[in-house]
């Protein structure tokens, strides 16, 4: 049987040999280490499962480490397609939207869209004086209103340098992530007497209502359709509500949680609403406007 091999490995250890079994001979039996002097006399022995569990616990560690660096790279880019990429081609989709309506309007056409203008339908008047029956055909019906998620007026806020599509229905796909001013239906049309609410991301998606904050009173808010434009006159806001506040896009809009935001008698308003604070949708951030004037087209 062959001697082991006698290593000595610094001055400190002058006459504390570092003994190191190597030779077949001893495989199987423990490796014999001594490293320091207040070890002499108390070998540590490794044992080769303790070797295999290390390295187990190395290549588990290699592999978490190779996860979490994945993970981090997904979760970045998915950062980066939230705040870039959805609002450059939400932005992209609401400037080809608005060129598409001014186009139409230019040329006096109104291919897919419904006849005549919704916000233009005279309002009925009543009589006490029952009308004589009517001869020939009967009257037209009143044009319906605008079909989901179809562009039809153009939301223009000059303080804010905005200018945006305003389409039918507050659906994130079809209308609120394409960048465009989403009209609450079973509200007013533009001009008529009642509320005229809209809804518009504040951020990522194009998110046109992102500076709707900086809003004040005197500041205009223009809706033009095919046939008329109509100013605002912003008067009122209200900086955070519940997202359950109805009353906000009420005819006479009044806040159900703030009683003394809004107004008590009816009138032609415009509404605009957008999720508060920035990257969240816990609470809702209300503009509100009168109408001031109206102009043919």
């Amino acid at each position: 049987m062959r001697r082991p091999r006698v290593v000595r490995t610094h001055a400190a250890f002058a006459g504390r040999p570092r003994v190191v079994r190597t030779h077949a001979a001893f495989a199987g039996r423990p490796r014999v280490v001594r490293t320091h002097a207040a070890f002499a006399g108390r070998p540590r022995v490794v044992r080769h499962a303790d070797r295999r569990r290390r390295a187990l616990g190395r290549r588990l560690l290699w592999t978490g480490g190779e996860l979490l660096v994945t993970v981090g790279l997904v979760l970045l880019l998915l950062v980066v397609h939230q705040l870039w990429w959805t609002n450059r081609e939400a932005k992209a989709e609401a400037g080809r939207g608005v060129a598409a309506l001014e186009r139409e309007w230019g040329d006096g056409s109104s291919a897919g869209e419904p006849t005549g203008d919704p916000a233009d339908e005279p309002e009925p008047v009543a009589s006490a004086v029952p009308s004589p029956p009517r001869e020939g055909p009967p009257p037209t019906p009143k044009a319906q209103e605008p079909p989901e998620a179809r562009a039809y007026a153009i939301l223009s806020v000059p303080a804010l340098g905005l200018r945006v599509p305003v389409a039918e229905g507050v659906s994130r796909g079809g209308v609120l992530d394409r960048g465009y001013a989403g009209h609450y239906p079973r509200t007013q049309q533009p001009g008529r007497p009642g509320n005229f609410a809209l809804a518009g991301h504040r951020n990522t998606h194009g998110e046109p209502f992102r500076r709707l904050d900086r809003l004040g009173e005197g500041d205009e808010i223009v809706v033009e359709t095919q046939s008329a434009v109509y100013t605002y006159t912003v008067d009122q806001t209200l900086a955070r509500t519940s997202a359950r506040d109805t009353g906000v896009i009420r005819p006479v809009p009044r806040s159900l949680v703030h009683p003394g935001r809004g107004y008590r008698e009816a009138g032609s308003y415009i509404t605009l609403t957008t999720c508060t604070p920035e990257f969240t949708s816990r609470y809702r951030l209300v503009v509100w406007g009168t109408l001031t004037s109206t102009r043919p087209r």
